[in-house]
């Protein structure tokens, strides 16, 4: 009997990708088949496009994508709990079950931590194997009837936001700055809002995406990037604000989010910026005389990726204004180049 073919997008190098037919996977007795119907394209994709990724070259290929949601095919024999024909999304991030971090609940975390379209096969194919690690952490979340998709490959994107902001929390009244007006930013804009915030400003170099920004969320307080810091203390009778979140990956973004704080203000990093960039300047002063508190954030706990699931289906963050635009897999170089050239928000590719 010949093995049956699937469409899939390989990375191979840098700046080298592929569509092409690869071998449709073979479940286990412990494993789930999914066949995917949507997977978002993410600024980490774009950056594994453009930069190359380690272990990944033309003899080891990558399939791509960690957005993801579907239905599932197939269930191995000894699985419980899950049925064919289930909705689903799939969290990528899986750990080795039984470090600190992995027993704490951060499997995210975990020293030998591995994901789809990382160093797992991803979600930029017609199906998708789960193997039973990620079945017993939980990384199968079901889908309320509530929520598409296409919604539901941006459950990842807006864990990782859920994430930062379950670390620096959003206080009720706090007034939060928002530097970078893309796809991450509008998130942690909408989720800020939910949590009580007072009044939450927006600054990007680009204008077009502040009045996309403004589109999508009314009640932002927009802030242009000339005279930055005299605009918010303006914004904020000169106090600074409560909270800033750096949701762009520039070093300079960063070093000068401190001149914009208030008193006993938190510092959100979101996102890393490149290796040749990474040392940024700090004053140390403003650090110590405000009594700054400053958080990094990375990926999302698997418990913290339902329970976004959840506040996306209950309609009060509306990602799917988010989405640009659906592309079938045979239009993935079309999608990964608006990606890269920031056309839109999120390029979700649809099967």
């Amino acid at each position: 009997m010949s093995q049956k073919m699937m469409k899939a997008v390989q990375l191979l190098g840098k700046e080298k990708i592929r569509l092409t037919e690869v071998s449709k996977p073979i479940i286990d007795d412990t494993e789930l088949l999914i066949k995917v119907k949507a997977a978002s394209i993410c600024g980490t994709d774009v950056r594994m496009f453009k930069n190359g990724y380690v272990n990944v070259d033309e003899e080891h290929p990558l399939i791509l994508g960690h957005e993801i949601s579907g239905v599932i095919e197939e269930v191995g024999n000894l699985v419980n709990g899950y049925e064919k024909g289930m909705r689903v999304a799939v969290a990528p991030n899986m750990g080795c079950g039984i470090c600190d971090q992995c027993v704490s609940g951060n499997t995210h975390l975990c020293a030998e931590y591995e994901a789809f379209g990382i160093n797992l096969p991803g979600g930029f194919a017609e199906y998708l194997k789960v193997p039973e690690k990620a079945i017993r952490q939980g990384n199968v979340t079901l889908l309320q009837d509530e929520i598409s998709f296409e919604e539901a490959a941006l459950i990842e994107p807006f864990s990782c936001v859920f994430n930062g902001q379950e670390i620096s929390g959003v206080n009720a009244g706090d007034t939060v700055l928002i530097v970078g007006a893309g796809p991450i930013g509008i998130m942690h804009a909408m989720l800020a809002l939910n949590r009580g915030a007072g009044k939450v400003l927006m600054n990007d170099l680009q204008i077009d995406r502040l009045n996309t920004a403004k589109e999508l969320v009314p009640e932002l307080t927009i802030v242009t990037s000339d005279n930055l810091q005299e605009k918010i203390m303006f914004e904020t009778g000169g106090k600074g604000v409560d909270l800033c979140i750096v949701a762009a990956p520039a070093p300079k973004v960063q070093e000068e989010s401190f001149n914009y704080m208030g008193m006993n203000g938190r510092l959100l990093f979101f996102g890393g910026l490149p290796k040749e960039k990474e040392n940024v300047p700090l004053n140390t002063n403003l650090l110590h005389y405000k009594q700054l508190r400053v958080y990094g954030c990375t990926r999302a706990s698997l418990n913290g990726y339902r329970l976004s699931e959840k506040l996306i289906a209950s309609g009060r963050i509306p990602l799917n204004q988010l989405i640009t635009k659906l592309y079938p897999i045979d239009s993935f170089m079309e999608a990964l180049k608006n990606a890269e050239q920031a056309v839109g928000m999120k390029n979700v590719i649809v099967f």
